[in-house]
């Protein structure tokens, strides 16, 4: 046995299409795959390897963000998600583990760790 996938679910009261395509669609480039009404799946064209992670902490003694997201160019992100007038809550610092990276409070209310390897 193997694993093939792993997905992150993350909590919305209300999942609506407008406000996830600015964010995940519009600001990082995902595409929605599939819309049930009660579950939006944004998808983006890369394969990756398998991750999950368990922990106290965010690291730097922040909260434990609720998934995080690699990105090819932290700050640009960072950037495109002020302009669409998301909150960053921590960020963008280079951190001792070798990333750039900050946190953003998603239209759910999901904090999402945009991250970069160094």
């Amino acid at each position: 046995m193997r694993v093939k996938r792993i997905v992150a679910n993350l909590k919305a009261t209300e999942p609506q299409r407008s406000a996830g395509d600015v964010f995940y669609q519009d600001v990082l480039g995902l595409d929605c795959q599939m819309d049930q009404g009660w579950i939006q799946t944004y998808m983006g064209a890369d394969s990756m390897p398998i991750q999950i992670s368990v922990a106290t902490e965010g690291g730097a003694g922040t909260p434990l963000p609720d998934v995080s997201i690699e990105v090819d160019k932290v700050d640009e992100a960072c950037a495109r998600m002020r302009e669409a007038g998301f909150e960053i809550t921590y960020g963008p610092t280079d951190e001792a583990w070798g990333v750039r990276r900050f946190y953003v409070v998603d239209p759910y209310g999901n904090v999402v760790n945009i991250l970069q390897h160094l």
